[in-house]
């Protein structure tokens, strides 16, 4: 009985860890799709491809139904994020940073919901961080190619290395036997971290020349 407690409670919280991810992820499209000045459906395709583009390419690659098919509540969650942007655009904008922000954190969030979920699935640790990195910065390279940007992925600036070293920052308290919960939290203040840090002191992975 307490190990069916234990997996009901892991499954609430990859999927309360993976709707907060789409919100964030839905977030950072819609800022994007309306500095381009698309309309409203077009800013909520924008947004809803960025929070739904990794987890799809996950869930096909694990064999299961992506999980946006089983649950009608994430399109929910990327039209509640279209409204808080139309709402608030005035308070976003004045943020600093408004899409690193809301980037970031939703790339977090992906990460450790891609990884717990391969994880029950029962894979292996090396194929949760492939999946964990997949699912956090698939959507931001469809979002991209949407709205006719170079991925970030395919810039100088790190982005899916954070993944990795969060997806490793999860194995090893993993091994430490460390609790669930803090083995998620310490793999998302790891990615928050690499990524914040590689931004302030604009540290990049070295260009490939073709001499």
């Amino acid at each position: 009985m307490g190990d069916l407690w234990e997996d009901v409670a892991s499954v609430s919280l990859v999927n309360a860890i993976q709707f907060a991810g789409t919100f964030a992820f839905a977030i950072s499209g819609i800022r994007l799709a309306a500095a381009k000045e698309f309309d409203w459906f077009g800013a909520f395709v924008v947004g809803f491809v960025t929070a739904i583009g990794g987890g799809t390419i996950r869930d096909l690659l694990l064999d299961t139904t992506p999980f946006w098919m089983l649950h009608p509540e994430y399109m929910s969650c990327t039209v509640l994020a279209l409204v808080t942007v139309i709402v608030f655009s005035k308070q976003l904008v004045r943020l600093n940073t408004p899409f690193f922000i809301f980037d970031t954190i939703g790339l977090a969030l992906f990460v450790v919901a891609g990884m717990e979920k391969t994880l029950l699935l029962g894979y292996p640790f090396w194929v949760a961080i492939v999946m964990g990195t997949i699912t956090g910065v698939a959507g931001g390279i469809i979002r991209d190619l949407f709205i006719n940007e170079i991925p970030l992925i395919f810039r100088k600036e790190i982005y899916a290395l954070p993944c990795v070293v969060g997806g490793l920052g999860y194995a090893a308290c993993y091994r430490l036997h460390l609790s669930g919960v803090a083995c998620e939290v310490i793999s998302v203040c790891v990615i928050l971290a690499v990524r914040i840090l590689a931004v302030k002191y604009q540290w990049g992975l070295p260009t490939l020349k073709n001499r």
